[in-house]
């Protein structure tokens, strides 16, 4: 398949968070991605509308309607992750989430685009508590990914079926986000599929990785703590969220080179 346009939704994720900073922007995986597209296909566009911080029902009402105005057809393909800030919330919903979630996919389905999914690592390798409330929400979640995947045939990415994603050398230092690494990878995953060059060894594993003396790792935890842990219990406090205020980094199709 030839495709002249490619358009992100999605939260932080897809805009790019915490991936090199080029213009002030984040790259992200989907940057990567279009750079590639952009070398190998005439005439090609790219939109990223995804921002950080947003829920499904925001990404649904925000950014669909936006992408399905800009469909030209098959010949357009569509990136939808959203839904993973859902379910790391106290109050997650699983119902309302899913049910909104396949409204959106259904939605940009009849658009006739072309639909990536993408489902959510379920085990981190972590073992406390909060993790294993997340990893049971995920399978549950990621479950209905790939059936609604496979109901309207889209390109569904699944980190669950590769041990190496379990490696936390590629999140970040806030133990959220993808670091450069990580988007790199996804990138790579994005572009074997879709048969663009690509790195064949994005699945090759990093190699072992140094222990951490105690001391180390009390840094590390203080560190995390007081730059990241700190401002996530003042927005949640103040009912807000860190993508309050933001716009897309690219809102409309533009021609793209890397």
């Amino acid at each position: 398949m030839t495709y002249n346009r490619f358009i992100a939704l999605g939260d932080s994720m897809t805009e790019g968070m915490q991936d090199e900073v080029i213009n002030g922007r984040y790259r992200g995986w989907a940057d990567r991605v279009a750079d590639v597209m952009a070398e190998n296909y005439e005439n090609f566009t790219y939109a990223n509308l995804a921002i950080r911080g947003k829920l499904v029902g925001q990404v649904h009402r925000e950014q669909v309607p936006v992408a399905i105005e800009l469909v030209n057809g098959p010949s357009t393909i569509i990136s939808f992750h959203a839904g993973a800030n859902d379910v790391i919330r106290p109050k997650y919903d699983p119902a309302k989430t899913i049910d909104t979630y396949n409204d959106a996919v259904d939605q940009i389905t009849k658009s006739g685009a072309t639909l990536m999914l993408f489902c959510v690592l379920e085990d981190t390798g972590k073992k406390n508590k909060t993790a294993q409330i997340w990893q049971e929400r995920f399978n549950v979640f990621n479950d209905n990914v790939r059936k609604k995947a496979n109901d309207v045939g889209a390109i569904l990415f699944d980190p669950n079926q590769d041990q190496f994603w379990k490696d936390s050398r590629f999140i970040h230092e806030d133990r959220l986000h993808l670091n450069s690494e990580g988007h790199r990878r996804v990138a790579q995953a994005v572009l074997a599929r879709l048969n663009l060059p690509h790195d064949p060894d994005w699945r090759k594993p990093l190699p072992p990785a140094e222990k951490q003396t105690i001391v180390e790792k009390t840094q590390i935890n203080l560190h995390w703590f007081g730059a990241y842990a700190v401002p996530w219990m003042i927005r949640r406090a103040r009912r807000r969220s860190s993508g309050d205020g933001r716009s897309a980094k690219y809102p409309a199709p533009i021609s793209w080179k890397s």
